[in-house]
């Protein structure tokens, strides 16, 4: 069994009897998630606790079984407004089960030992957005199109500004909504969900000056052929007036 201090949100793996806690880290006016993949080398599911409140109950995350490593994230969401510590546990009675997490926003993780942690440029061309990526940019007061690709069901990542976030899903077959989780009352009302059934979902957004991060939230094997890009729409303008 294992305790970890977790306040830089970097990736840890946990076997069961371990423990993580986020003491004092998470700010106000801002919107975390935590990420949990499977890791075990079996397709044995796990349940960790997440505490968030000392008058509240924990919140029970289920990490779904899966063959070799290639399952979803399975996500927590969790407003500074309502809490700033986190901590979570793996019971011991799971014998055989294996979680890897981090902690991701704009502001976390701290710590991007395992993350491939790289700026994405506005510049409307698609760069591999593979597994352990975060992608930051801080876009200017006017639209953005962002765009995902992929050619694997059920493709998920998660776009973070301070207070929102917006869960990008393509090729969408199922609810995306068992594998989403929530602590506190703020959080359930700052996540948006956007699934589309195609290979391609562009969407567009207003920036403002503050930082913007895109975190891939799938397997290794599944973001092989998956790509992102972001492009300044008013830039886009520009070049095209007489």
């Amino acid at each position: 069994m294992a305790s970890y201090q977790w306040n830089d949100g970097r990736i840890l793996t946990l076997n069961p009897g371990d423990t993580a806690k986020c003491q004092g880290e998470l700010n106000q006016q801002q919107l975390y998630a935590l990420f949990f993949y499977n890791s075990a080398q079996n397709d044995t599911g796990a349940t960790l606790n997440v505490v968030w409140s000392n008058s509240q109950p924990p919140v029970q995350v289920h990490v779904p079984g899966t063959a070799g490593r290639l399952g979803l994230a399975s996500l927590l969401f969790v407003s500074g407004n309502d809490t700033n510590s986190v901590s979570l546990s793996m019971g011991q009675n799971q014998p055989g089960a294996q979680v890897q997490c981090f902690i991701g926003s704009v502001k976390m993780p701290t710590n991007t030992a395992g993350i491939n942690n790289t700026p994405l440029e506005a510049d409307g061309q698609l760069h591999p957005f593979n597994a352990f990526t975060r992608y930051f940019a801080v876009p200017q007061s006017h639209w953005y199109q962002g765009q995902l690709q992929s050619n694997v069901n059920q493709f998920i990542s998660v776009q973070f500004t301070q207070q929102s976030a917006l869960v990008n899903v393509v090729n969408c077959l199922v609810d995306p909504s068992p594998t989403l989780f929530y602590a506190g009352p703020t959080a359930p009302s700052q996540v948006k969900v956007n699934p589309v059934q195609s290979q391609t979902l562009q969407w567009n957004f207003q920036g403002n000056g503050g930082q913007t991060v895109w975190i891939n939230a799938d397997s290794i094997q599944n973001s092989q052929s998956a790509s992102i890009s972001l492009l300044s729409l008013a830039s886009l303008y520009a070049a095209h007036q007489p």
